[in-house]
């Protein structure tokens, strides 16, 4: 395989728009619309399996640093290979979900640093669709909060570059962690958004006031007449 460069925005933008579409013609229109300054982009499940490679090269040739979230989670090997894979594409960031175990994130963290050490990995945590009534029918005795930290605390022993979890979670985690530990955070909503699915959110000044390093933004943005204002909005909040 031919390894795909990352590309590098003059300045490290704080704002990772969620690109929550199934193909590359909606993708790009929104795209376009964009200012490569202000953002980086997300690809998930959805518009990865429909895409796949082809997509991140567009995209990369649109000079956008991409976050890929797969949220791996299979038994170390499995994940190693992959992330091997997803090492060639040149990608800025990936994860892998922490309930995979500790060996399974530090093998992951192995090939990264082998293969593509600039590319950051950060664990998934506690999903920001759920909340603690609907962690305990999981099995998990602890609260949302408490199973983000020890989750935080497994990432940063095995050497991940950090986590995903929602701001609130984000305030005792930066405190322990400090700067160089990435916490990335979804579920951000301006001050008059509808919160619809996401269980636990925050504004883009809540999340910096919080610690958050890194904040995913989808709907705001894709649903919005007005994208590129949007984002600017983002921005100067969590800039300001």
């Amino acid at each position: 395989m031919i390894a795909i460069h990352m590309s590098s925005n003059k300045e490290d933008s704080k704002v990772i728009i969620a690109l929550d579409y199934s193909n590359k013609k909606d993708t790009l229109n929104l795209v376009s619309k964009l200012d490569k300054s202000l953002c980086n982009l997300k690809v998930g499940y959805e518009l990865f399996l429909s895409e796949g490679q082809s997509l991140i090269k567009e995209l990369h040739k649109r000079e956008f640093k991409i976050f890929l979230d797969l949220k791996l989670h299979d038994i170390p090997n499995t994940v190693k290979r992959a992330i091997n894979v997803i090492c060639d594409y040149g990608i800025w960031m990936t994860n892998v979900h922490v309930l995979g175990g500790k060996e399974m994130l530090a093998s992951a963290k192995q090939v990264v640093k082998k293969e593509s050490p600039e590319t950051k990995l950060i664990g998934v945590t506690i999903l920001t669709s759920l909340n603690d009534d609907l962690l305990k029918p999981l099995g998990f005795s602890n609260s949302v909060e408490e199973t983000v930290y020890n989750f935080a605390d497994l990432c940063h022993e095995a050497g991940l570059d950090g986590i995903v979890c929602s701001a609130g979670e984000a305030i005792h985690i930066r405190k322990k962690f400090l700067d160089n530990f990435l916490i990335v955070t979804p579920g951000i909503r301006l001050k008059n958004d509808t919160a619809d699915d996401q269980k636990r959110v925050v504004t883009p000044v809540q999340a910096k006031n919080n610690g958050v390093s890194y904040i995913v933004v989808g709907r705001p943005v894709t649903m919005s007449s007005d994208p590129l204002s949007i984002l600017k909005k983002i921005n100067n909040e969590f800039n300001e």
